[in-house]
């Protein structure tokens, strides 16, 4: 086996970026089952891919199966986790503790992923007493501190769509730079920040098309 070096390193392509924790997953999940080696065809049907697809994925960080043996699923899982920075600890901040932040702030995978929630805030004086999963409640204003003192980069944001934007700019503002939104609006940022929608509804919507399509009988279609 051959890991590729910081000198032959290269741009990987954003589909490959966004199937990689999949890849991870999958290879926790067979990790967990006492799996210690398995082949590009295995790790494909776990991961949901075609085995090409999974192959040239992996070309991009190194040569790190053995032909005839496949991948050592440990060393494997490491070798992602490393390129995608899940192997440090990454402080995050979430911003809107109602229903939604409740539940970012009580999701067990973070910290199994790298991920350390470090602070909960809201600009609600209200919520400013209340304790989630063991940690208070903060003013929005003490951002700019926790921040500084966390050397936070990421950031969450919970809050309602019409208080997003300046969230965000308040966030890129003290130093952030890596935003995960779930406020259902579109947030501009400038270059150098990046940002990743998770919009519940729409994944819905989508789930919806299909199942209308699923219940269309062929030749019934409407032709306006």
């Amino acid at each position: 086996m051959t890991a590729r070096t910081p000198d032959s390193a290269r741009d990987i392509p954003e589909a490959t970026v966004a199937r990689l924790p999949v890849y991870l997953r999958a290879l926790t999940s067979l990790a967990d089952d006492g799996t210690t080696t398995c082949s590009s065809e295995e790790l494909a049907a776990s991961a949901g891919v075609n085995s090409a697809k999974l192959r040239k994925d992996l070309s991009y960080l190194g040569s790190y199966g053995t032909r005839g043996v496949g991948y050592d699923v440990e060393y494997l899982r490491y070798q992602i986790a490393r390129e995608i920075g899940v192997t440090q600890d990454w402080p995050v901040v979430i911003v809107g503790i109602g229903n939604l932040g409740h539940a970012l702030a009580n999701y067990s995978g973070f910290r199994s992923r790298g991920f350390r929630v470090v602070a909960l805030l809201d600009a609600d004086p209200d919520r400013h007493e209340e304790v989630v999963a063991g940690l208070d409640v903060r003013s929005f204003e003490d951002l700019e501190a926790i921040v500084a003192d966390n050397a936070v980069s990421i950031g969450v944001i919970a809050t309602p769509a019409v208080a997003a934007q300046s969230v965000a700019d308040r966030m890129v503002a003290a130093g952030i730079t890596s935003i995960l939104n779930f406020a259902p609006t579109v947030l501009s940022v400038p270059d150098g920040v990046d940002v990743r929608k998770v919009d519940l509804s729409i994944e819905l919507q989508i789930l919806a098309y299909h199942e209308q399509r699923k219940s269309v009988v062929p030749g019934s279609e409407v032709v306006s």
